[in-house]
């Protein structure tokens, strides 16, 4: 077929079947990890990140692609999660940047937006590095470029684009060392090739118009548990909402006596957006999920109705809603604080240990499962304050800190800690009578002052750095660096805690994570000051997962 001409309807498919292509794939981008460890998350994080783009797309009515590619680049935004959503999210802000005001898109308009996303993402990453998601697009949009220069069918340069991806994906090992020496290529660069796949097949209908991108049920309740549901409504009067029925169901499609209609998701979705808004629809071969804000509730019910069985009806009355929101806004008016102090951690012991330090608010999050911009950006929000500092504690969590720092309206500090060691040492040196930036600069120096340890597992066999890792044995790392492979965990752990100490040595913390053991950690303790008694050593209890023992040194 030939296309030359992308329509709001060929968006979407594009976006659509991205999203799905790459939910169908992350566990693979995962297993690409460079480190042998059990939280390869690039996979995870780029794939939540693009259904929170198609999810903006799929709520949005826009007509055009100007648009909806702003919608798609919100969404990705406002869900980025780790570095490799966060560069994915700057790479369709440029994109959509380029087309602002377009109704279509022609094969320039095309080649221009994928231009403009490479630009924008280099210039958001403070160092980019070659061999990595940036030089995929980089390379992947010269090679659209150039079949452009020959044809102004866009399925031809899409193909150009997605060949010149893979190309480019299987050079990266030959420009970053450590893929070659593990044998795998740039998981980012694979993410994004699963993307432009995806907007290949969304074109050009190798995709079944039923093969929907589906959000699983907690993604759902997010979706109808959005903002219009909550802080907005604040700023309304009762009388203003024209459509005062949140109505939701779930149908499963040919389920039911009174099915008369063979389910068509485009039909579907007009006919509700008729009657309703804040409308979402999401669907496969089987289940129909509807959200939508209606005066009928009734008529949306007996529409559903046609199509199959209906389940998991829900139906609230937002005016009511409105007025108990307003009511309680009114007699519980909040003043703001002057500091807040957000960490990322995971685990509930480890959650305690920042909250006795001063944290104000802890995140859930880390290895496995970054926080998006959003998450963190509400996390600011409910600190409540004037001034808000913001402790990653996670190399991988870094961007979309910053990113949520740039759309809040508080004044915000990241202080780049990438270990829960670092974060704690951090928090030490926070003085209320400072400024921010000079707790910023005060705290980020205390940074230096600890060496990171951790304990975990081998999920492969390979050499990093001349060191032998056998699979299941377990690790231990400092400061980003695997240093000991040993088939003992408790082994594994005292060895690492000892090749930590040096002089300048004072004390040692031991957090036990989930899979750890408090007479283990006692072990590692003894053989501490066994080697040095002057060395003070404490256990705490961490709860986190992935690591059973957390190790820092000061």
């Amino acid at each position: 077929m030939e296309l030359k001409e992308i329509r709001a309807k060929e968006f979407q498919d594009m976006v659509r079947v991205a999203a799905h292509r790459l939910g169908l794939n992350a566990d693979f981008v995962n297993s690409l990890n460079v480190f042998p460890v059990p939280d390869g998350d690039t996979g995870t994080n780029m794939n939540l990140t693009v259904k929170s783009g198609a999810k903006a797309v799929n709520e949005s009515n826009a007509t055009d692609v100007g648009t909806l590619a702003k919608a798609f680049a919100k969404g990705l935004l406002m869900g980025a999660r780790g570095n490799s959503g966060v560069i994915t999210s700057q790479l369709f802000r440029g994109f959509a940047k380029s087309m602002e005001h377009k109704e279509t898109l022609n094969a320039q308009d095309v080649i221009d937006a994928f231009t403009g996303g490479v630009q924008t993402a280099y210039q958001a990453v403070m160092k980019p590095v070659e061999g990595t998601i940036l030089t995929v697009a980089r390379e992947a949009a010269k090679g659209a470029l150039l079949k452009a220069k020959k044809t102004d069918d866009i399925i031809e340069i899409m193909r150009a684009l997605v060949e010149s991806s893979k190309k480019s994906l299987a050079n990266t090992p030959n420009l970053l060392p450590v893929l070659k020496e593990v044998g795998v290529v740039d998981s980012g660069g694979q993410g994004l090739v699963f993307i432009y796949e995806g907007f290949l097949e969304g074109l050009s209908g190798e995709t079944a118009e039923q093969d929907v991108y589906v959000p699983d049920e907690q993604e759902m309740d997010e979706m109808v548990n959005a903002t219009h549901h909550q802080s907005a409504q604040s700023h309304l009067a009762t009388a203003d909402i024209v459509n005062g029925y949140c109505t939701e169901m779930m149908i499963e499609l040919g389920k039911d006596a009174t099915t008369t209609d063979q389910f068509d998701y485009n039909d579907f979705r007009q006919h509700l957006s008729k009657i309703g808004d804040s409308l979402l629809v999401v669907a496969d071969d089987e289940v129909v999920k509807v959200h939508v804000h209606t005066e009928n509730p009734g008529e949306v019910l007996g529409y559903g109705q046609r199509y199959g069985a209906l389940e998991k009806i829900k139906i609230d009355n937002m005016r009511i809603q409105h007025e108990t929101i307003i009511d309680h806004d009114e007699a519980e008016p909040e003043e703001a604080k002057e500091w807040g102090i957000v960490a990322i951690a995971a685990g509930e012991g480890v959650a305690d240990l920042f909250r006795s330090l001063g944290a104000t608010y802890v995140l859930s999050g880390g290895q496995t499962m970054n926080p998006s911009t959003q998450d963190i950006a509400d996390a600011i929000k409910a600190t409540k304050a004037e001034k808000v500092i913001v402790l990653p504690n996670n190399g991988n969590i870094l961007l979309a800190a910053q990113q949520a720092a740039e759309v809040v309206d508080a004044k915000v500090a990241i202080v780049a800690s990438k270990s829960i060691s670092q974060g704690m040492t951090s928090l030490l040196s926070f003085n209320g009578e400072a400024s921010l930036e000079e707790n910023q600069s005060e705290m980020t120096a205390a940074l230096a002052t600890v060496k990171s340890g951790s304990i975990t597992q081998a999920i492969r066999d390979t050499e990093i750095d001349g060191l032998q890792i056998h699979k299941d044995h377990f690790m231990g790392i400092v400061d980003g660096k695997i240093i000991v492979d040993d088939p003992d965990r408790q082994t594994a752990a005292i060895q690492t805690a000892l090749k930590m100490l040096d002089e300048d040595s004072e004390i040692v913390t031991l957090i036990v994570g989930q899979t750890g053991d408090e007479t283990e950690a006692q072990a590692v303790a003894d053989a501490i000051t066994a080697q040095d008694d002057a060395i003070e050593v404490e256990i705490h209890e961490g709860d986190q997962p992935v690591y059973p023992y957390l190790i820092a040194v000061e």
